[in-house]
């Protein structure tokens, strides 16, 4: 598998998953998609390695979906993928645990701007494989 923008794991997802699947309206939304047939509120990443530690989630993200998720009776899901494959983690089944890391503030912005963040590594053996 090449390395993947979250907009080709988006469309991928449409044409094998979720037909109904649309994008949150705002581009800095803690969730990523949605599919009301499904009620998944969706965060997706692409990983260019795949590490075997785990797939890391940040504690800020994990929990604003769960909010989000918890208002609206929707399912928090977590998709990423990795040149191993594609991985679909309900977050209401995982029992991340969190640790800090130094990480750049942003992916897209100033990769010079390094800060802790409270992350975890969650295991793929807790993920469906798609």
């Amino acid at each position: 598998m090449i390395h993947w923008k979250e907009k080709d794991l988006f469309h991928w997802l449409v044409q094998n998953h979720y037909a109904d699947l649309v994008k949150a309206k705002s581009p800095v939304s803690k969730w990523d998609c949605y599919s009301p047939v499904s009620y998944h509120r969706i965060e997706l990443k692409c990983r260019k390695k795949h590490y075997p530690e785990g797939l890391m989630i940040e504690r800020i993200k994990y929990e604003s979906i769960l909010r989000k998720c918890d208002d609206n009776l929707d399912i928090p899901i977590y998709i990423n993928s990795t040149p191993e494959g594609i991985f679909r983690f309900n977050l209401y089944k995982v029992d991340p645990e969190w640790f800090l890391k130094r990480l750049p503030r942003t992916t897209e912005f100033n990769k010079r701007d390094w800060i802790d963040k409270e992350v975890a590594m969650l295991d793929v053996i807790d993920a469906e494989i798609l």
